[in-house]
């Protein structure tokens, strides 16, 4: 489907959702503000939120804190996870000694790990971005594993039959060979570190979203609330949307390697 004529679908689409909130809460009422908030309460809770502040901070604080937690637990679990990942792909003796104590690790939920990081760091941002590292290590690890099982074996056969340094096969074969599934769990890690973020700011937040939807449901605020949530489905949209461009323009590039080598 072209480009445009997509886009209009889906602007189309979000105007109908518009459209059918407005007239559930505001034209027919046929739910209760206290409930769900009207489009005209929730715009009067971002202005309250951008001019006056909430929670102690306006909403653009709120949103570079949340911003930063989620691209520091973000990049460290990938700079942890892919390595290891191709280490346990490429690796029998790695995968024996590594994937045991791995696989004790991926059934923990997520938040499980938040009292833990609170003894170890308190309440401060480490904490958080631990507990964000957590949920999506696990992602990045799992499809950069398979993403190396997933090259043809022919391909590796023959680099190591022609000699290539480990350090050379690794750079050249093996990681434009797993790209697409490394960034398949690059957008599954991103999406599980803003998921996880909310939570994670649950406790002991001085600014951030998560620190916005706890204050606005303990004042029973949903227009806040709403407004806490629209910023996560943006921002977590957005940089979805920047991590797909990366990916886009790194397998063109991988591509184009490939065919002029």
């Amino acid at each position: 489907m072209p480009l445009g004529r997509r886009s209009a679908i889906g602007v189309t689409t979000l105007g109908l959702l518009v459209l059918a909130w407005f007239l559930a809460t505001g034209a027919n009422g046929l739910i209760s503000p206290g409930r769900f908030p009207t489009p005209a309460d929730t715009w009067t809770a971002g202005l309250q939120a951008m001019v006056r502040g909430y929670g102690d901070a306006t909403l653009v604080v709120h949103v570079l804190q949340s911003l930063k937690l989620v691209a520091l637990g973000f990049v460290v679990s990938v700079a942890v996870g892919v390595p290891l990942g191709l280490l346990m792909g490429t690796s029998a003796t790695a995968e024996a000694v590594l994937n045991p104590v791995f696989m004790l690790l991926r059934p923990i939920p997520p938040l499980a790990w938040i009292p833990l990081a609170i003894l170890w760091f308190g309440l401060g941002d480490t904490a958080k971005i631990m507990v964000i590292f957590f949920a999506a290590f696990v992602p990045s690890v799992i499809n950069t594993q398979a993403g190396v099982r997933s090259i043809e074996r022919p391909l590796i056969e023959a680099a190591r039959m022609l000699g290539t340094p480990h350090g050379r096969f690794i750079r050249e074969v093996v990681v434009p060979g797993a790209a697409p599934m490394i960034f398949t769990g690059l957008r599954l890690s991103l999406q599980a570190s803003w998921t996880t973020l909310v939570a994670a700011e649950l406790v002991g937040a001085l600014a951030g979203l998560g620190h916005l939807l706890n204050l606005a449901q303990q004042d029973l605020y949903p227009g806040m609330i709403l407004v806490g949530m629209i910023c996560v489905a943006i921002f977590g949209a957005l940089t979805t949307a920047l991590l797909g461009l990366v990916e886009r323009r790194t397998l063109t590039w991988v591509r184009i390697k490939g065919d002029t080598e």
